[in-house]
């Protein structure tokens, strides 16, 4: 395998764990006293199975996680308590910025991969498409109306870039 697709399994593994951990940080300040911890709740769920996912095909092809899970448990987390804190529509703002960076990064990968690696390119474009639709979701819920939603929607996507390029190599 060459290093590019054990960078891909790598960063995408982080990728939803880091997810699992803004969703966990949202619903313990919202708990379910939002009308979207339903949405929210179900979004980490299906976080959940992708990483569920990646984590067994790191097995299968002997990839080892990134060494830096700690941190973006601490950073998810954080992120996803912090913009709860803000409100509803600002913890969708975080959801419509990191899915908007993260269609875009799969969409990247596939065109890497090409016709090389069915297998991942599959999961690639499955987990792609569930991407665009919690992207779709927060938009529709009110992510837009977050207070100073360009600020907020882009310092999030930059955070999302640092963190994806991290992960590709430590």
């Amino acid at each position: 395998m060459t290093e590019t697709r054990e960078a891909m399994l790598r960063v995408n593994q982080a990728g939803e764990f880091g997810a699992i951990r803004i969703y966990a940080g949202q619903l313990a300040v919202m708990g379910d006293r939002s009308p979207l911890s339903g949405e929210i709740a179900a979004m980490a769920q299906q976080e959940a199975a992708h990483r569920e996912r990646f984590d067994a095909l790191l097995v299968q092809r002997g990839v080892r996680p990134t060494i830096l899970q700690p941190v973006w448990s601490a950073a998810g987390f954080a992120l996803g308590a912090a913009t709860a804190l803000i409100g509803p529509e600002a913890a969708m703002a975080c959801t419509a910025a990191i899915e908007t960076e993260i269609d875009r990064h799969y969409t990247e990968q596939l065109e890497v991969l090409g016709d090389e690696d069915p297998e991942l390119a599959g999961m690639i474009r499955e987990f792609r498409d569930d991407e665009r639709e919690h992207r779709d979701t927060a938009l529709a819920s009110g992510a837009e109306r977050a207070p100073a939603y360009p600020l907020l929607f882009n310092a999030i996507r930059m955070g999302c870039r640092v963190a994806i390029a991290v992960s590709k190599r430590i």
